[in-house]
């Protein structure tokens, strides 16, 4: 949301988390959207801890290697829309009276102080007015977020030292929902979960707006930590065991004795990622207003995006779990053209928080912003 220049430059979508980064960047062209630019590059322990820079010096260099050794065509600009950590973040939708936009600018920092966790001078402010499913006669809905100055501050910091003039700026649960929700089709309650390489993220949108999103400590990761530790290999023997047979156990080909005891090392922490998503569904469903209510109190479908998604089974496990539809995300259903499946291969779906970055220029086709 946090917006310094208009959008109009030539730009790219960049994701940063503890552990990787990825860069994405679109055209437009008369068939559609087209990926013409992609990479994904490993961060190395101790540069990024739970979303607070440590080392802006090794980031930079690293963000600048990965813009220079993108893969399809050379990014050409050096305006990006980037990611800042959504652990780092707060979001509340608030009612305001009916009232101008100036009246807004100098009103809606004065109501956040009531929601805000943090002290007000600390932290960057921005919202947006969310379209109404009903017309209020007095009352407007407005999103709120807040991030600490000083986590905002170093990333724009960092990216200076690559090179980079940051246009836009915002939290992975944004990104995630323009990828993910089809245009005009975000009324009714859509819940989606992002299982990453470091957490997972629980994610709901409603009338044109996030509505609710919270961080889950579950991740990827904490499945090959458990294959590793379980099985006594190295992490990453543990990563490649974990990718070729997933939750599948016997009724894998050529499974060995290793791959049948994943379902066993694994399950239980699936299990309580299951447990987590239930308790903030029930959360939302007690606390939601009428309006953005869950049908019958239950979600109709969740979908799931994240490259810890793409774990063979998982959709099978999830569902009988959360007895909910599960359905794998597709970061591509605003594209007309679907194109870019054939530039990247593998791993789209770790790609839908960048891709969702880099939509922000095509107002005319997201969830848009300001």
């Amino acid at each position: 949301m946090f917006k310094f220049l208009p959008l109009e430059e030539e730009a790219f979508g960049l994701d940063i988390n503890d552990s990787s980064l990825k860069i994405v960047k679109l055209r437009k062209g008369s068939g559609g959207f087209a990926l013409v630019s992609f990479n994904e590059t490993k961060i190395a322990p101790d540069i990024i801890e739970e979303g607070v820079i440590k080392d802006e010096a090794a980031l930079a260099k690293i963000i600048k290697s990965a813009c220079d050794t993108v893969k399809g065509k050379k990014l050409g600009t050096k305006y990006v829309i980037a990611s800042l950590p959504e652990e780092k973040s707060f979001l509340q939708v608030i009612q305001m009276p009916k009232m101008s936009q100036e009246e807004l600018n100098l009103s809606v920092p004065l109501e956040a102080e009531n929601y805000v966790p943090m002290p007000i001078d600390n932290v960057y402010l921005d919202f947006q007015v969310i379209k109404p499913i009903k017309d209020y006669l007095n009352n407007i809905e407005v999103l709120i977020v807040a991030i600490p100055k000083k986590i905002v501050d170093s990333y724009v910091s960092c990216f200076k030292k690559a090179g980079l003039v940051p246009l836009a700026l915002e939290i992975e649960s944004e990104a995630i929902s323009r990828a993910l929700i089809k245009k005009e089709t975000g009324m009714s309650p859509s819940i989606m979960v992002d299982f990453g390489e470091n957490d997972a993220d629980f994610i709901v949108f409603s009338g044109s707006s996030i509505r609710f999103t919270s961080s889950i400590p579950i991740s990827s990761k904490s499945l090959t930590e458990a294959v590793s530790q379980s099985l006594k290999i190295s992490f990453k023997e543990a990563e490649e065991l974990k990718i070729e047979y997933g939750l599948l156990g016997k009724k894998s080909k050529g499974h060995s004795k290793s791959a049948e005891k994943l379902p066993d090392i694994m399950g239980p922490i699936l299990k309580n990622l299951a447990e987590q998503i239930k308790k903030y569904l029930n959360f939302y469903r007690d606390h939601s207003s009428y309006e953005y209510l869950l049908s019958d109190g239950k979600a109709e479908k969740i979908f799931f995006c994240g490259g810890g998604s793409e774990l063979k089974g998982f959709t099978d496990f999830m569902y009988k779990e959360l007895n909910i539809p599960v359905e794998l995300g597709d970061p591509l259903v605003n594209f007309q053209s679907k194109k870019p499946k054939s530039i990247i291969k593998n791993g789209l779906l770790s790609y839908t928080s960048v891709i969702g970055l880099a939509l922000r220029q095509t107002n005319d086709n997201c969830w848009s912003n300001k």
